[in-house]
C-alpha cells in the first residue's frame, strides 16, 4: 500500500487536494469553518465545523462533484504572506484559525494559499494549479474531537485520496477494496473467531470456539518447536505485587502503559504488562552451575497493557493479549550460539507459514536521550556490537534503527510486511545485561565464583493475537488444514437417504482426531455448499448414492470447483498426512 505521507510528490498532491475539498465544502456549506487538513499515510483529511449540518454517506458524491468543478476551473494556487496581526484581523470570526495563529510567535509572517475564492493558512507546498487535482476520491467520514480532546466540540472529518493519473487511482482503490476484504476484524466476525463487547471493556478480546481452536493449535505448534530445542515451559500469575516491577524498573519506565495499581491489605498489585520479571524470580530460586546453562524458560503468557483507545485495532493491538515469550539465561560465551539458534527458529517458523516479505532490524538506544535507558555506555556499546556481529556472521541482511531498543537492552526485531501494507513487528530477540544485575542473578563459574548470567528475551510468534490477525489478513481467512477451526464438513446430498453413511464418515474422521462437522440440515445441497465456502472450511465432502454404495467420498477444496472422488480410507490417510506435516494452503 502507498504511504502518501512519506512520498514527497503524493504528499504535495494530497495536501493540495485537501484544500480543493475544503473549497468545495465552503461552496456547499457557506457557514463551514475549518480546523486542519493534513496528509496522512492513507491520503488526506480535513476537520470541519458545519454547525447543525451532518455529513452523511450520500453527501460525499455531492462534494466530489463540486470538487471536480473547482478543479476544472483551473485556478492557480498562489502563496502569499501576511503578518500575524493581519492574519488575526482577517480570520477574527473563525475561532479555529485564531487558535492556530495565536500559537505562533509574535512577529511571525504567516503563509497563506489562495485558489480562486478560497484562502487558507498553510505552510505548503502545493501544486501550481487546481487542474492537476482531477484524480481523487472521498473515502469516508467520521467525527473527531477538536484537538483530539474529548471535552471539545466534535468536528466532522472527511477523508480522501488523490493520485497523479486515473489509472493509478483505480489501482489504489482496488487495493483498498482488497485490504477491506482482508481486514482481520471483518474476517474474524465472518468466521466467528473473536468478539468485543463494550460491557466487557474496550480492547479486551473474547475468543470464540473457532478462534480459541486456532490459538490452541498455534500454542501447541510453537511449544513443540521449543521442546525440541530444550526449552522448559512454565505458567506464572497475571496479577503480581508491584515490588516485582519496582525491582525490574518497569514501574518507573512503563507505568503509563499499565493498568492502574490495585491495593489490598496494604499491598499493591498490578496486572502484568510482561512476564520477564517472574522468570527472573524463577531462575533465582535455584542454585545454578555453569554446567546447567543455558536455561531456557518459555511461557504462553497472558499480558495486559493500557493501550490508548485510538490505537486499538482489533486483536492486532489490544489491551489483553498472549505472548509466545521466553527468557534464555546463559553464559557470555553462549550468547552467540543462543541468538543464532533463536534466529534459525524464527526462519524455520516463517518457512512453515510461507512468510517471504520480512526484514531484520537492529534496534539501538537513542544516544541523545540516554536517561530513557538502564545501564552504562560500555554495556550498551558491547551488547549492540554483539548483536551487530551476530547478524553479520549469519549473513542476515538488516538495517539499524536508533531509539527502538528496550529500556534494558538492544534487540533484533523482525519486521514482516502484511498483505494490507502494515509493517508488523512479529518476532524479537533482546540482549539484556541489566535485569540480571537488578535481580542479582548468579551462577557458579568454573572457579567456584558467583557471576552474573546474561538474559536473552525472545518471542517467535510474538503476540499470538497479532499473529492470528496477520494470518487472517495474509490468507483472507483461507487457513491451512492443520490450523483451520473446522477442518472438514461432510454434506449428504439427501440427509434421509445418505445420512447414515455421512455419519459413518464423520465418526471415522473424529476417531482420527480430525475437526469435522456434519451438515445434514433440511436445506438444498447448493445452499449448504455455499455456506461451507462462506465459513472458509478447507475441505467439503459430499456424500451421494454412489459414495454410499462404494464407501467413497467426493472431495472439494475451499475456493475450487474441482471435485475428486476417492475411497474413504485413502482420503483419511491423505488428510492425516497433510495435517501432520502442516502443509500450507494452496
Amino acid at each position: 500500500m502507498i504511504n502518501f505521507k512519506e512520498n514527497a510528490e503524493l504528499n504535495t498532491l494530497n495536501h493540495s487536494c485537501a484544500h480543493l475539498m475544503a473549497q468545495a465544502v465552503k461552496h456547499l456549506y457557506p457557514h463551514a469553518k475549518f480546523w486542519v487538513g493534513p496528509v496522512v499515510e492513507e491520503g488526506f483529511y480535513y476537520d470541519i465545523d458545519l454547525g447543525d449540518d451532518v455529513i452523511r454517506d450520500e453527501d460525499l458524491p455531492r462534494i466530489e462533484k463540486e470538487m471536480k468543478k473547482c478543479a476544472k476551473d483551473a485556478k492557480n494556487i498562489v502563496r502569499h504572506e501576511i503578518s500575524r496581526e493581519e492574519a488575526l484581523e482577517q480570520f477574527k470570526d473563525d475561532p479555529y484559525k485564531v487558535d492556530l495563529i495565536e500559537r505562533m510567535e509574535e512577529g511571525t509572517n504567516i503563509s497563506m494559499y489562495t485558489q480562486g475564492d478560497f484562502t487558507d493558512l498553510c505552510r505548503g507546498p502545493h501544486v501550481e494549479n487546481t487542474k492537476l487535482l482531477k484524480n481523487f476520491k472521498l473515502l469516508k467520514h467520521s467525527g473527531a474531537y477538536w484537538k483530539g480532546d474529548e471535552h471539545n466540540q466534535v468536528l466532522q472529518r472527511i477523508y480522501g485520496v488523490c493520485l497523479p493519473t486515473a489509472e493509478e487511482l483505480e489501482k489504489h482503490l482496488a487495493d483498498l477494496e482488497d485490504a477491506k476484504q482482508r481486514d482481520h476484524r471483518r474476517l474474524g466476525k465472518e468466521m466467528a473467531m473473536f468478539m468485543f463487547s463494550e460491557t466487557v471493556g474496550s480492547g479486551l478480546p473474547m475468543w470464540l470456539p473457532n478462534g480459541f481452536t486456532v490459538r490452541r493449535e498455534l500454542s501447541d505448534y510453537i511449544m513443540n518447536k521449543e521442546l525440541a530445542q530444550g526449552y522448559i515451559h512454565v505458567k506464572t500469575p497475571v496479577v503480581v505485587s508491584t515490588k516485582l516491577y519496582k525491582i525490574s524498573g518497569h514501574l518507573a519506565h512503563y507505568k503509563d502503559d499499565m493498568f492502574p495499581i490495585m491495593e489490598r491489605d496494604g499491598e499493591e498489585y498490578c496486572l502484568r504488562p510482561m512476564n520477564c520479571p517472574e522468570h527472573m524470580i524463577m531462575y533465582r530460586s535455584t542454585l545454578h552451575s555453569y554446567r546447567d546453562l543455558p536455561v531456557r524458560i518459555a511461557e504462553i503468557a497472558d499480558d495486559f497493557r493500557y493501550e490508548a483507545s485510538g490505537a486499538l485495532t482489533g486483536i492486532e493491538r489490544s489491551r489483553a493479549f498472549v505472548q509466545n515469550d521466553s527468557h534464555i539465561f546463559c553464559r557470555p560465551d553462549q550468547i552467540k550460539e543462543e541468538i543464532k539458534n533463536v534466529t534459525n527458529l524464527i526462519l524455520d517458523v516463517y518457512k512453515d507459514f510461507g512468510f517471504e516479505e520480512y526484514s531484520f532490524r537492529l534496534s539501538l538506544r537513542d544516544v541523545n536521550n540516554k536517561e530513557k535507558y538502564f545501564g552504562n555506555d560500555e554495556l550498551w556499546e558491547t551488547s549492540e556490537a554483539q548483536l551487530r556481529e551476530i547478524l553479520i556472521e549469519m549473513g542476515v541482511p538488516f538495517y539499524e534503527a536508533e531509539g527502538e531498543a528496550a529500556f534494558y537492552g538492544p534487540k533484533i526485531d523482525v519486521q514482516v510486511k502484511s498483505a494490507i501494507g502494515h509493517d508488523v513487528t512479529m518476532s524479537t530477540i533482546q540482549l539484556d545485561y541489566q535485569l540480571p544485575e537488578r535481580f542479582e542473578l548468579t551462577y557458579i563459574n568454573e572457579e567456584g565464583e558467583k557471576v552474573r548470567p546474561v538474559v536473552i528475551h525472545r518471542a517467535i510468534l510474538g503476540s499470538l493475537d497479532r499473529f492470528v490477525a496477520f494470518l487472517l489478513e495474509e490468507t483472507k481467512g483461507k487457513l491451512p488444514l492443520w490450523l483451520a477451526p473446522t477442518q472438514i464438513v461432510v454434506i449428504p446430498v439427501s440427509p434421509e437417504a445418505h445420512g447414515a453413511y455421512a455419519a459413518e464418515v464423520v465418526d471415522t474422521l473424529r476417531k482420527n482426531g480430525v475437526r469435522v462437522t456434519l451438515d445434514d440440515r433440511n436445506e438444498k445441497l447448493g445452499y449448504r455448499v455455499r455456506e461451507a465456502q462462506t465459513q472458509k472450511i478447507p475441505v467439503e465432502i459430499v456424500i451421494g448414492e454412489k459414495e454410499a454404495e462404494e464407501k467413497a467420498v467426493t472431495v472439494r477444496r475451499y475456493g475450487s470447483r474441482q471435485e475428486t472422488k476417492m475411497s474413504l480410507e485413502a482420503f483419511v490417510e491423505a488428510a492425516l498426512t497433510e495435517i501432520r506435516t502442516k502443509q500450507r494452503a494452496e
